[in-house]
């Protein structure tokens, strides 16, 4: 639909008012929400992945993209208040606790959103215990940490142990990323996955969609 199509790239060039413009237009002749957000803003955000892992865009690009997302998004959000947002899964993210750093992290969050997960975002220098206590009051289906030094990622460990220490036999999955991690580090503490890089990150939370 060409509309759909119209959406999708402005969102590529980071026009988040025409991207708004075009989503209220695409609600007022009646294409269904679920629609607009799959074949419109999904969609480019999609492109913005492809084009940012082979190197032909780059952060701030990614950031324009991100923005004009969210402009679409607003629009869309009311009309899912009967019922929910549909979602591939809930996942809650952040740094761990004595790290500061969150370029990445939060480049992870946009993508995963990009691609149509409900994201909790609990920033940086999170305690371990509170990621294990909002990924089970929140009953979301991952964790995601972060960890850009090499001091502090013995804290993925604690939370993986606090995780099963609170829930013995939870289907919550752990992936962890950053700079000093590394496939070899995520299975040695138990992490169910690992992401290399952000668009890397969220093939893998797909991955577990399949199971």
């Amino acid at each position: 639909m060409k509309i759909l199509e119209e959406i999708s790239k402005y969102l590529q060039s980071g026009d988040d008012t025409k991207v708004r413009e075009l989503t209220q237009t695409a609600v007022e002749v009646k294409i269904p929400p679920g629609e607009i957000l799959d074949d419109g803003l999904i969609a480019g955000m999609n492109i913005i992945g492809i084009r940012f892992k082979a190197h032909e865009i780059f952060l701030p690009d990614v950031l324009l993209a991100a923005r004009a997302m969210y402009a679409g998004m607003d629009v869309l959000k009311p009309l899912f208040i009967q019922g929910q947002m549909p979602t591939l899964g809930k996942v809650v993210i952040g740094t761990v606790q004595g790290d500061l750093h969150d370029i990445g992290k939060n480049l992870v969050a946009i993508m995963l959103k990009g691609a149509g997960f409900e994201v909790i975002d609990l920033g940086h220098d999170v305690p371990s215990e509170k990621f294990v206590e909002t990924a089970c009051l929140q009953k979301a289906g991952y964790i995601g940490l972060s960890s850009l030094l090499t001091t502090t990622m013995p804290a993925m460990k604690e939370v993986i142990r606090l995780l099963k220490e609170k829930q013995p036999d939870s289907a919550i999955r752990v992936i962890v990323g950053g700079a000093p991690i590394t496939k070899e580090y995520a299975t040695e503490i138990g992490a169910d996955a690992y992401g290399f890089d952000a668009m890397n990150a969220v093939d893998v939370f797909k991955s577990f969609l399949s199971e």
